[in-house]
């Protein structure tokens, strides 16, 4: 695990430019903090920063081929690196360390850009070829590994990090209307859009080939979980060989590993599975909250440690310790995220870092590939309405229609009725959803209720200017030409490729590797999600109850007790939160970094400073602009 950085372009770098590497290198110290190295060509740069996990005294990069003509530079882990290895030494290949990064080398001299085809595991690579003059980069299926990319002219600069990227001096920090219009509307920035102006991320599954003369600078998709072939088997049996495989393989380390564990069922099932593997003593983490809180979730994770024998640690998170770290938490993040949540998993790792373990496993994942969010499934099935007939009319009118009748004659029964029209406010929203838009839309992100929230107040918190520099909507994210992929496939890529990447596997790395912890997300393995796309191709299951394959697959690993255990989000005291971060914080959107750079206007701003905060809100509009307005102000210093 490291952070990687690096300069091509079509003329000799200038001695500014090789400063400007240098400086982009040292900003992902924090990513790696055991060493770094680099490789310098008249028209390249590439360098990186290393945290040693495998090979702790040899896997120095970057690592060179046999005759030298190849340099690369990893950041990740390649799981599989053990078994890739033999085949390569029989065809006469010779590797100078016992790294998992050296076998990239070889396979790209036996395959040449299908090397990444061979690759299990998570990873941002650069590699440089001399013969070819010719930089070749690479993100993983699932997205786990970041990359950040802007090309000025005929030269490109690349960075794990935003803040490192903006270190090299070119770019301007000026925040993109149309990235800042969908943060509002989904609490991230989708990729690969970023929400500076010119600076994208290299998508995940995709490859970005430079070849230096002639410049020319080509972008290849070579991963998509739709293209995963029907699996016509039985699905319990398969997850749980894959789910067993891929256990054995993401606890490969010559250092200590340990996990991240809540009460919930997609920790729990990657503790249990990773401790059955694992050849030492695994250490859980949690956290939980003062004063015995309903959302704590501490017990039930002590419980599962206690049964698996294995060490737990815990973390108690006080409000004022929150507040208090709440700008660097912005910060590290990288991204512009507004999930409070995120303070949990911030202090998990830095507990992991004290206590000597830097390599933690976490469950994330779970919720996207089994059905765990209800929104989901019932976005999937105003969808499958659509498809079936999205003509306005009468009868799409008459289908959509929802009755709400009263539970009782007391005001908390007939609140609902009434508000509700008895069932014709909900009827129109649902008429409107199923044929709003243009033909491909499909109904997804509207069903979550900020969103909803957004798509009516957003426009009103902005100031002119930026009202008619937006040129799209947020909604494009979710509208396909027709004909659609098979819908339950497709919705699984969906939240996979928005919500999950964004906003659960950014913040994780991010927020990791400010503690210098290597994340692994064991759910992610791209052959677990090829299985489930193939066996959801073959046997849809989206209307059996919530995650119904995954806990069958798991039965005999975990406890009954854990398997039946209600579904429980990761929910700190979000109210108490919030109002105290408004109390420390909230007066800073008065005439500041928003406003200044006509992103809010002064009248939305000073009413987004007091923090309201609306009942049926999870992730209120104020939050969004509060984190915004904190990240901006420290990213924008990393600008030389």
């Amino acid at each position: 695990m490291c952070g990687i950085s690096g300069i091509v372009s079509h003329q000799p770098l200038t001695p500014e430019q090789r400063a400007a590497a240098r400086r982009m290198n040292a900003a992902l110290a924090h990513r790696g903090p055991d060493g770094e190295g680099m490789h310098e060509h008249l028209q390249a740069v590439i360098a990186m920063r290393r945290l040693s996990i495998i090979d702790l005294a040899g896997g120095w990069q970057p690592i060179y081929n046999e005759d030298r003509t190849l340099a690369v530079t990893c950041n990740g882990e390649i799981y599989n690196y053990v078994e890739l290895r033999p085949g390569l030494e029989a065809r006469g290949h010779r590797y100078s360390t016992d790294s998992d990064v050296d076998n990239v080398l070889h396979l790209y001299e036996e395959h040449g850009l299908d090397f990444v085809h061979h690759l299990r595991g998570m990873f941002a690579i650069a590699l440089w070829d001399e013969t070819r003059r010719r930089l070749v980069l690479a993100r993983d299926r699932m997205g786990e590994k970041p990359l950040y990319l802007y090309e000025d002219g005929q030269t490109l600069y690349y960075a794990s990090e935003m803040k490192a990227l903006l270190k090299c001096g070119v770019i301007s920090f000026d925040l993109d209307p149309q990235a800042v219009d969908d943060y509002f509307h989904y609490q991230y920035v989708p990729e690969p859009q970023t929400i500076v102006r010119g600076v994208r991320k290299l998508p995940a599954g995709h490859l970005l080939v430079v070849d230096v003369d002639p410049w020319h600078v080509r972008e290849i998709r070579y991963w998509d979980m739709l293209d995963a072939e029907p699996l016509d088997a039985d699905p319990v049996e398969t997850l749980r060989g894959v789910l067993d495989e891929m256990a054995e393989l993401v606890i490969r380390a010559d250092v200590p590993v340990g996990v991240a564990l809540s009460s919930g069922l997609d920790s729990s099932a990657v503790t249990a599975l990773a401790v059955s593997k694992y050849p030492g003593t695994m250490h859980a983490f949690s956290v939980g909250y003062p004063g015995g809180l309903h959302n704590d979730e501490r017990a039930g994770a002590r419980a599962l440690a206690e049964h698996l024998k294995i060490p737990f640690h815990d973390v108690e998170l006080h409000t004022e310790d929150m507040v208090a770290n709440f700008p660097d938490l912005a910060f590290d993040r990288d991204d512009p995220i507004a999930d409070i949540s995120g303070y949990g998993y911030y202090m998990v790792q830095k507990a992991s870092r004290v206590a000597g373990i830097p390599v933690m496993l976490q469950g994330q994942g779970g919720d996207e590939l089994f059905w765990g969010y209800d929104w989901v499934r019932a976005a999937l099935a105003e969808s499958q309405a659509r498809q079936a007939d999205d003509r306005p009319g009468l009868r799409n009118l008459w289908a959509s229609r929802e009755f709400v009748p009263p539970t009782g004659l007391s005001r908390a029964g007939l609140g609902p009725f009434v508000y509700g029209l008895g069932g014709l406010a909900p009827t129109w929203r649902r008429y409107r959803r199923r044929v709003a838009g243009p033909p491909g839309r499909l109904v997804f992100y509207d069903m979550a209720r900020d969103y909803a929230q957004a798509i009516r107040e957003v426009p009103g918190l902005y100031p002119p200017a930026l009202r008619a520099a937006l040129r799209s909507c947020p909604g494009r994210h979710f509208t396909l030409d027709r004909p659609w992929p098979p819908l339950p496939a497709l919705f699984t890529k969906l939240i996979a490729q928005s919500y999950l990447l964004e906003n659960g596997v950014a913040q994780g790395d991010r927020l990791g590797m400010a503690s210098s912890i290597e994340l692994r997300l064991p759910l992610l393995d791209y052959k677990l999600v090829e299985t489930v796309i193939g066996l959801r191709k073959a046997r849809p299951d989206h209307h059996l109850p919530p995650k119904h394959w995954f806990k069958e697959a798991l039965r005999g690993a975990l406890p009954d007790w854990v398997l039946e255990r209600p579904k429980r989000g990761f929910e700190p005291p979000v109210r108490q939160w919030h109002a105290a971060l408004f109390s420390a914080y909230g007066r800073n959107l008065q005439d500041g970094v928003l406003v200044q750079n006509e992103i809010l206007s002064p009248a939305a701003a000073a009413r987004l400073s007091a923090g309201p905060f609306p009942k049926t809100n999870a992730v209120p509009l104020s939050f969004k602009a509060l984190t915004l307005e904190m990240w901006a102000r420290r990213i924008q210093a990393q600008v030389p």
